[in-house]
């Protein structure tokens, strides 16, 4: 019997290592080429990973919670012949791609496989014990002792949980918390707030783990994408020498630009990414990066515009590669796509690399402006403050005008004030007078 050893492979730029959230198969379950077997994260993105072997799972190399570094076994798959795990090139398989899988499968399609091999193995497997009722009179008597390894949990009816992500899963599983037992909120789905909640009502028994919280401190590890955002962060404040300016503008052009041209979801989002390439075009100092080992600016040829979005994992940056070679409605259909991703954490390592400007819209949270911190190695950021209504003179005349601020913030060695200047009052001005840059884009 031939036995292969599948090594975690290369999930993003620059990673190293990987934390493994979840596993989709167990040992000695039969696997299909391209199966997707263990879920990981890492610090861009959480990810289903394929295996590309057929056969029996043999070993899986980790346990949930173990960090996983690029290049070790993570699974060993045991054949009854070398037919067994197929021919590479005729299936198109063997190269797991930085975090896309080997085939070019959806994500849908991803997930009915996913949901379909966990009730395969509900079904085939047999049925758990039930852990003993704790009641009123049996707590009373004192506390109840559990076995050696064992964790303290407690069920209800239903069926297999819906969780909102693995990392939920997760955070279950260290607290010796059963989902079945979390209540989920309205639309069924449970949260990381429901499963603290859950937690929070097992003071009544003993469990290993410790407190979720402590009465007064809490302890949170930086892990994941929060450790790449310290991480990130550090280095831009380190490195850059970073300055910002701002102006306020009336955008009440633009605002019925958007009308006019029928975006609707994400319209006004589109537009000052629009206004932002062009603007680009004009100051290609901004669409730039610091090469600091080898003391050189290098100016990017094509612009990929990244925007700041929320998602369940916190804020992420996706990025819309060579954004200035699409139509505005073009831009706009991107971004809508990113920003379901990013709240689905569906989104792909690549769609969060790469970005050479980014959009930051935080007017969207009620604030007027920022001093944002540059995503490195970028070299600067436009930041967005909410529209609303304010006095404004026209004409000569006082009327009721939607205004916003926008503030840009710059590394200055790639540019002085005059540059960084230009480019915010090219935005100002599209932004003031929309149908004018249609001249030139």
């Amino acid at each position: 019997m031939a036995e292969q050893t599948f090594n975690l492979p290369d999930l993003g730029e620059g990673l190293t290592e990987a934390d493994l959230v979840e596993w989709l198969v167990a040992d000695g379950d039969e696997v299909a080429i391209d199966q997707h077997v263990v879920v990981v994260e890492t610090a861009k993105a959480t990810v289903e990973v394929p295996c590309p072997y057929a056969g029996r799972v043999h070993t899986r190399h980790g346990a949930e919670g173990d960090t996983i570094e690029v290049g070790s076994p993570l699974l060993t798959v045991a054949s009854g012949s070398t037919e067994a795990t197929g021919d590479v090139e005729n299936d198109g398989s063997g190269a797991v791609l930085v975090g896309y899988g080997t085939t070019d499968v959806g994500s849908s399609g991803s997930s009915g496989r996913r949901a379909a091999r966990r009730r395969q193995h509900t079904g085939a497997a047999t049925p758990p014990t039930t852990p003993p009722r704790v009641t009123a009179s049996s707590a009373s008597d004192g506390p109840i002792a559990p076995s050696l390894g064992e964790k303290a949990v407690i069920r209800h009816g239903g069926g297999a949980p819906k969780v909102i992500s693995p990392i939920v899963r997760r955070l279950a599983s260290e607290r010796g918390l059963d989902l079945g037992a979390v209540t989920p909120g309205p639309d069924g789905i449970i949260r990381r707030t429901d499963v603290e909640a859950a937690v929070a009502g097992l003071d009544t028994l003993p469990r290993s783990a410790p407190p979720l919280l402590d009465q007064r401190d809490e302890r949170v590890p930086l892990t994941g994408i929060r450790r790449l955002v310290a991480d990130k962060l550090t280095t831009s404040r380190r490195e850059i020498p970073d300055a910002t300016t701002w102006v306020d503008a009336d955008a009440t052009g633009l605002v019925e630009a958007r009308r006019v041209i029928g975006l609707e979801r994400g319209g006004l989002l589109a537009l000052l990414g629009r206004i932002c390439v062009a603007g680009l075009g004009e100051y290609p100092e901004l669409n730039s990066s610091v090469d600091t080992e080898r003391q050189e600016i290098v100016r990017h040829g094509a612009i990929h515009l990244g925007f700041a979005a929320d998602s369940p994992r916190g804020l992420v940056v996706p990025v819309v590669h060579d954004a200035d070679r699409l139509t505005t409605r073009q831009l706009a259909e991107r971004m809508v796509q990113l920003v379901d991703a990013a709240r689905d954490g569906t989104l792909a390592p690549a769609d969060l690399t790469g970005g050479t400007f980014t959009l930051n819209n935080y007017g969207v949270f009620g604030v007027d402006g920022s001093t944002p911190i540059i995503n490195h190695p970028e070299a600067a950021m436009l930041g967005v403050g909410r529209v609303f209504e304010r006095p404004w003179v026209v004409d000569g005349e006082l009327a009721v005008r939607k205004v916003v601020q926008l503030g840009l913030t710059f590394d200055h060695r790639v540019c002085d004030g005059g540059v960084a200047g230009g480019f915010l009052r090219f935005v100002a001005d599209a932004v003031e007078r929309p149908v004018q840059l249609l001249g030139d884009v």
